[in-house]
This record gives structure tokens, C-alpha cells and sequence, in this order.
């Protein structure tokens, strides 16, 4: 069973930055590519970033491009999401997810690709 462990979170002020960390465990992080979405409160959980298996490809959500760098280390099994300049409207839990290379295809926007997730780590931007 793939399990994954955010952490990272916390408390920051607006044009600050923080470094999330998404640990994999029970299965081969090479044959996940893998995602991190957000839920703020009162709202639904959205697609942030996704990175390929080989790391070789990345995509952001308009709101967090140039702000926001997704990588991963796969010999140490972490998923990383660098966050900079942060805003306020960052303020949410932020989810790591998990899809397998086989449904490459689908929409990796939506979260019915991914096969497991995190409990998510708790985000607050204050100015």
C-alpha cells in the first residue's frame, strides 16, 4: 500500500516562502506521477501542480506559475513544492497525490487519476 506523508507546513508572511515535502513509501515512486492540490476553507479542493515520473515535465495551475516550482527526488522518494512569494489566497491545505503512469492520459487536473493521497499539511499566509 502506497502511503504518502506531507509536511512542510506552516505559518508564513505574504511574500514569504515555504518548502513542502511529500514522502513515499510502500511502492515505487517511479511509477507514480504525482501532484499537489489545495483546499482552502470554504472551498473545493483544486489542482496546484503535477510533475511526470522522470520529473522531466511539470504544469501549474495560472495562479501559482512563477511562484511555484514542483520537483522530486526519486532515489530519496520526496516530492517537493517550493513556494515563494506567498499570498494570502495560498492560505489552504495543501494535498500530495499520487496517479499511476498508466493513466498518464487522463486529465491530471481532476483528482480522479490519482490513486492515493496524503492527509495534507496546513498552509497560512498572513500579511
Amino acid at each position: 500500500q502506497v502511503q504518502l506523508v506531507e509536511s512542510g507546513g506552516g505559518l508564513a508572511q505574504a511574500g514569504g516562502s515555504l518548502r513542502l515535502s511529500c514522502a513515499v513509501s510502500g511502492g515505487n515512486i517511479r511509477s507514480y506521477n504525482m501532484g499537489w492540490f489545495r483546499q482552502a476553507p470554504g472551498k473545493e479542493r483544486e489542482f496546484v501542480t503535477r510533475i511526470t515520473w522522470s520529473g522531466s515535465n511539470a504544469y501549474y495551475v495560472d495562479s501559482v506559475k512563477g511562484r511555484f516550482t514542483i520537483s522530486r527526488d526519486n532515489a530519496r522518494n520526496t516530492v517537493y513544492l517550493h513556494m515563494n512569494n506567498l499570498e494570502p489566497e495560498d492560505t489552504a491545505v495543501y494535498y500530495c497525490a499520487a496517479a499511476s503512469v498508466i493513466s498518464s492520459s487522463a486529465d491530471f487536473t481532476a483528482e480522479s487519476p490519482y490513486d492515493y493521497w496524503g492527509q495534507g499539511t496546513q498552509v497560512t499566509v498572513f500579511l
